[in-house]
Formats: C-alpha cells, structure tokens, sequence
C-alpha cells in the first residue's frame, strides 16, 4: 500500500506506537505545532492506551498497534518502541501506507536498517530516524560552519556520550533480547554527529568494551578509519555521569559542542530542565586563541525533528528521504562493526557498499 497522504494544508496527522516515558515528553514538546498533531495513542492493552490518552491529552486509543496501522485517519506514526520493536513495527506501518519517525538507532543491526528502509521506499512514504540533536538550529549551524571552511579541512571528530541507566533489574537498557547496551543506547549519539559531518561511513574500526553481567556493553570506546586517511574517535557508557561532547578538528580551526538532544537560552534552564548546550569555535589553529560563542535559537529537538519529518512528508521529499535513510544505513554499518570489533578484539571493515560524500 502508497501513502495517501496529500498535503492540503492541514498538519500530519501522527498516532504513537506504544505508551512509553519518551512518548509522554514527545506528545508535551509537539503540542501546538502547525505541522502535525498527535491524534492517537495505541497500546496493546486498551485501559493502558485509553489512560494514557487521557492523561497526555490525546484524542483517541486504540488497543492494538495493528488497529492504529488500519486506521484511514492517522497518517503517520511515532515509533518510540523497545529497539528491538524497530524493524517490525516500522515495516508493517510501510506496508499499511503510513511515514515513520523511528526513534534512534533505527534498528538492531544493518540487515534490519535495510529491510527497512528498502520497505519505506516499495511503499513510498517517508521513514526518518529521529536524533533530535541533529535538528537543533545549534547542530546546522555548526554543520554550516564545517561546509563554509571556517576550520578548514576536517582531518579528526572526537565524541562521547555517557550516562548512568541506574538499576539492571528494572532497565530495559540491560536486556539483550531487547536491544540494551551502552553502544545502541547511548552510542549511536557520537556515531550519528560522526557521520553528519564526515559525510559518509568510515572504511575500518577497532573497539574495545566492557561488559555487564546480562552481557550488553556498559562503556564502548572506538577509533574510526575513512578510506581517505580522516579519523573518529568516539565512546559512550551507561555507569557515568551524563556527559555529551564533541570536538571537530580541522586544518584552520576547531569547533566543541554539547550536541544536546534538547536546549534552553536560560543559563538556569528552563520548566522542563532544558539547560544551554554548548557550541563554540576556535578561528585558528594556536591555543593561545579564544574560542567564540556561537548563538543560535534552542527548544525541544522532539519538536525540531517532528516538524523536518512533517515537511519531508509534505513535500513527498522522497529523494531527501532516501538520502537521511543512507545515513541511517551507514549509521548502523558502523554500529555492526565497533560491536563485532568489540567482542572479537580485531579491527573490522564495514560491510556497506561506499556511498558518495554528503556535500
């Protein structure tokens, strides 16, 4: 089944799969926008999903993802399930004719990554991963920085994220079956930014980890090779405190950012607990040199990532659409092989076929 979305003015009409917490803060940070509306909430429990509406203002639920699929009213969907609910749930939306936002990593591994994408485009909708750092006006403008010169050429990108899941028993981030792990979690963050600005999939990686006793990843640490001698370092953790940072170092310069998911222009922070994220650079390549501020607008990367997914659908972008699903594809051919570096002590390629530097 095709999309039969046609855009008339009126806003994307989105039902979310499932009831989890990051629904709730995507639900809050959407609201009010003129580009899409939540209308529907399915769980596979009705009083689960009808709660839930209620109580996140919600018109409609629905008592099975399979019903809000078949429902002619709902357009698109918010897919903010269990990693390992991806590649399923994204595909049967395809089929049924609806887009999808997908949280991140889009899926467990590169053969799903692919099935799903090769999904979205035999039934022509949009399916977007969603990172909602890489839709701050913040990350732009340091991309606009790296594409105009103003360090010159990009020859290294240093980036962490690390958090602590606190307890194993009860979080879901330490169930394998489930897609738990520092690398999928918190690692795809580093990966993604990566992969924004070096535009395409490194040729080889060797990592190192260490391991929990359910056996996911707690902290992964990775360098990355590109075929045209560039390096990355990145590495993330769940047994830290939260820490988000970035360095792009180029020829004439360097930029640093916090690349937050989710920003606020008050230094106390805003109701939500939105703090500033850092961006700033250096013109130049002695120390001695100050780092200029860069100012650029903040709010909820859930909305900024909803609103470029709303326009994508709108325009029928399928050919933006098909280039975000690449990186996605590259994304998670990096993902595949730090974790197989990772367990094997080796350095491994990629297996994906090489795509053409993003301009």
């Amino acid at each position: 089944m095709s999309s039969s979305f046609a855009f008339s003015g009126q806003p994307l009409r989105v039902g979310v799969l499932g009831c989890a917490n990051i629904a709730r803060q995507f639900i809050r940070d959407v609201r009010g926008s003129t580009r899409l509306v939540v209308t529907t909430v399915a769980s596979r429990q009705a009083d689960n999903a009808q709660t839930f509406a209620r109580e996140n203002q919600v018109e409609r639920a629905l008592g099975s993802y399979e019903a809000l699929l078949a429902d002619p009213d709902v357009d698109a969907v918010y897919l903010p399930l269990p990693n390992s609910l991806h590649a399923p749930w994204a595909i049967a939306a395809a089929r049924a004719g609806k887009h999808v936002l997908c949280e991140k990593p889009l899926a467990l591994n590169l053969h799903e990554a692919r099935q799903m994408a090769e999904a979205a485009a035999q039934h022509g909708v949009v399916l977007l991963e969603s990172y909602p750092y890489a839709h701050q006006p913040q990350t732009q403008a340091l991309l606009g920085l790296v594409r105009d010169g103003s360090i010159g050429e990009v020859v290294s990108v240093s980036a962490s994220f690390g958090f602590s899941a606190g307890n194993p028993q009860t979080n879901i981030r330490f169930q394998p079956s489930l897609g738990g792990g520092a690398l999928l979690d918190a690692g795809s963050y580093p990966v993604s930014l990566i992969r924004l600005v070096m535009g395409e999939a490194p040729r080889r990686v060797l990592a190192m980890a260490s391991y929990a006793s359910s056996d996911v990843d707690m902290r992964t640490a990775a360098l990355l090779e590109y075929a045209d001698g560039r390096h990355a370092m990145l590495s993330c953790a769940m047994d830290t405190a939260n820490h988000r940072h970035a360095v792009i170092a180029g020829r004439k310069g360097t930029i640093e950012t916090e690349y937050l998911n989710h920003a606020s222009d008050r230094p106390e922070g805003d109701a939500h607990g939105y703090l500033p994220s850092l961006l700033r650079i250096r013109r130049g390549t002695l120390q001695s040199l100050p780092f200029e501020a860069v100012s650029t607008p903040s709010g909820s990367g859930f909305r900024f990532a909803a609103e470029a997914f709303a326009d994508l659908v709108a325009r029928h972008d399928l050919a933006a659409a098909q280039q975000a699903a690449r990186a996605s594809i590259d994304i998670a051919a990096t993902l595949d092989a730090i974790a197989l570096s990772a367990r094997t002590g080796q350095a491994c390629l990629l297996y994906t076929s090489p795509s053409p530097r993003d301009s």
